[in-house]
C-alpha cells in the first residue's frame, strides 16, 4: 500500500516495505521514481509521515505550495 502526499507542490508517495519505508516521486504520467538519498526512521508511525517529509523538503515552500498533505 502506498500512502500519497502532496509535499509542497510535488506528488510524492511512501510505502513500509519489510519494515522500511521507502520514498518515491510520483510523475503524472503514473511514473514512479525511488527517492534514495532520504532515508525514513523505520519506527516512524504512519501520522507522522507528513511532518516528517515537510522537515526535510522544508526549502521548498513556496507562498502557492505552503505545506505537506496527505492525499
Amino acid at each position: 500500500m502506498f500512502l500519497m502526499f502532496d509535499v509542497f507542490g510535488t506528488k510524492m508517495s511512501v510505502q513500509k516495505k519489510d519494515g522500511f519505508w521507502l520514498l518515491f516521486k510520483e510523475s503524472e504520467t503514473a511514473m514512479r521514481a525511488r527517492i534514495y538519498d532520504v532515508a525514513i526512521p523505520p519506527e516512524l508511525e504512519d501520522a507522522d509521515l507528513a511532518t516528517y517529509l515537510a522537515d526535510i523538503y522544508h526549502e521548498q515552500a513556496s507562498s502557492q505550495h505552503p505545506d505537506v498533505r496527505q492525499l
